[in-house]
This record gives structure tokens, sequence and C-alpha cells, in this order.
């Protein structure tokens, strides 16, 4: 499993959640499956961002992750 590190602190779950969270933002924004907000996050820029741990992203609330995720 991959593991995220931020200062020696491990935040795996910490990213976990907030993809959990952010993409029930979008699923009930945009009126679609989880599943298909899911494939389309993992494809993006904001993802790439949020699973980088030295962006910080990691620590923004899933309402501004989402809000990214929209301006791509």
């Amino acid at each position: 499993m991959l593991q995220y590190m931020y200062n020696n602190q491990d935040i795996t779950i910490d990213i976990l959640m907030k993809i959990e969270h952010v993409v029930r933002i979008l699923a009930e924004k945009l009126n679609k499956t989880f599943d298909e907000i899911l494939k389309d996050f993992y494809k993006s820029r904001t993802f790439k961002s949020l699973k980088n741990p030295q962006s910080g992203m990691w620590a923004e609330s899933a309402e501004f992750i989402a809000d990214e995720f929209e301006r791509e």
C-alpha cells in the first residue's frame, strides 16, 4: 500500500479520507455517482496535487479541494 508522509508523520489516512469527502461533495453537487466522480477525480491535476504531501493540498478543506477540481 502506498504511504504518504509529511514531516516524518504518516498522513495516508488523512489523504484517503479527504479524497472520499471531496468525491462525495462533487457527486452530490454534480448529480453524478460516486464512481463517476472518483474516476474523473483520479485523472485530475487536483488529485495529483492532493497526493503530493509537499503541496499542502491535503491540509485544505474538502470544499476548497472540490472547488479546485471544478476550476480545472
